[in-house]
Order: C-alpha cells, then sequence, then structure tokens
C-alpha cells in the first residue's frame, strides 16, 4: 500500500514539474513578444492559459485521490495539501502571463518610450523564482525554498525602477502617458507572479516544517 502511495506521489511531483514548465514557456514567450513585438507569440501565450488551467484540475485531482484512497502520516498530508494551494498560485501565474500577452498584442504596433531592459530583467527573475519554488517542493528543500523568499526583492527593486523611470517620461511629455501605464502594468504583472512564486515557496516550508507564514 505504501509502496502504491510512493509511485502515485512521484506522479504528482511530475505533473508539478510539468505544469512548472508550461509556466517559464508562457512568461519566456510572453516576454519575447514584448521585446519583438510578436503578435502571433502574444496569442500563443494566450491560447496556453488553458492548458495551465487543466494541468491544475489534473493535480487538484490526484491530490483528492491520494487523500481519499490512502491513509497518509502526518508528513504526507502537509505534502498533498501544500500541493493543493501551491497549484492556486502557479494557474494565477498562468493568468500573469496571459495577461502581459494581451497588452503586448495592444502595443505591437507602437513605437516603446522607453528600452525594456529592466523588464526583460524582471522576467528572468520571475522564471528563475518560479523554477525554484517548484523545484524546492520536489526536493522537500528548505534552503531553497527560503532563498526563493529573500530573491524576491530583487523583482520589487527593479519594479520600483521602471515606475520611476515611467513617471519621469510621463512628467517630460503626457503624451507618454497611456503607454508608460501600459508597461508598468506589465512590470506589475510581473511583480505578482514573484509574489506568487512566494507563495509557493512558503507552502514548501510548510510541507516541511509544519508551519506556514500566514500574513
Amino acid at each position: 500500500m505504501r509502496s502504491r502511495f510512493n509511485q502515485q506521489l512521484y506522479v504528482l511531483h511530475n505533473n508539478l514539474i510539468e505544469m512548472g514548465a508550461l509556466l517559464e514557456q508562457a512568461i519566456t514567450k510572453a516576454t519575447k513578444s514584448l521585446l519583438e513585438q510578436d503578435i502571433e507569440l502574444a496569442t500563443e501565450v494566450k491560447d496556453s492559459d488553458n492548458i495551465i488551467d487543466d494541468k491544475e484540475k489534473e493535480i487538484e485531482r490526484l491530490c483528492l485521490k491520494l487523500l481519499l484512497s490512502q491513509q497518509p502520516v502526518a508528513r504526507d498530508l502537509r505534502q498533498i495539501s501544500a500541493a493543493l494551494k501551491m497549484i492556486t498560485d502557479m494557474e494565477r501565474i498562468g493568468d500573469q502571463a496571459a495577461h502581459i500577452s494581451e497588452i503586448c498584442i495592444y502595443l505591437a504596433s507602437q513605437h516603446y518610450i522607453k528600452e525594456l531592459n529592466h523588464i526583460y530583467q524582471m522576467a528572468n527573475e520571475a522564471i528563475k523564482i518560479v523554477t525554484g519554488s517548484i523545484d524546492a517542493y520536489v526536493r522537500s528543500n528548505l534552503i531553497l525554498a527560503q532563498e526563493v523568499i529573500r530573491y524576491d526583492d530583487i523583482i520589487d527593486d527593479l519594479y520600483d525602477k521602471i515606475k520611476k523611470d515611467l513617471i519621469i517620461l510621463v512628467h517630460e511629455d503626457v503624451r507618454n502617458g497611456e503607454q508608460a501605464f501600459d508597461l508598468l502594468q506589465i512590470a506589475k504583472y510581473y511583480e505578482r507572479i514573484g509574489d506568487h512564486a512566494v507563495n509557493i515557496a512558503e507552502w514548501v516550508i510548510f510541507s516541511i516544517t509544519g508551519q506556514h507564514n500566514n500574513k
């Protein structure tokens, strides 16, 4: 019986890794569509959100099956309940990538009012902590989960930098206002991706220690 449970837990971990890979692809494609003003790529990201939603439902069903068909010990219960919480944040990360792509489609025909270096950096950092948080869960790595939480400060600092730069551009020319708002919204979505990755890391810590940082 325990052997079968461990096999199903292995399947759960693989599904989480697959969902994480889908998120990485979505964020990467959304960022590329922004930088290259590629409408087709942005549309792919929007369409892939349904695949991410389906993966969430698949993992949810597996978690419930594990809870109902087995007799998990306390550590198992924490792992499964953490996975159920994690996939909610993972699904929302997919939503953020889709929202970014929607704005990319709108901006595709416009000349950018600023270089997008910091937004590109935000995207890379977001991918890094999303994959790191999921990896921490699969490996039951407390140190990695804690690193993810600390690393979110980098994304927050980049967001503040982008916000200040855009405010200056609007002050210089009010005609920059509309696009500045759109770019700031994109940066905000990346920041939210970082926040969701932190949530995932906190549930990883709970799965290992039984303690969760309730905000």
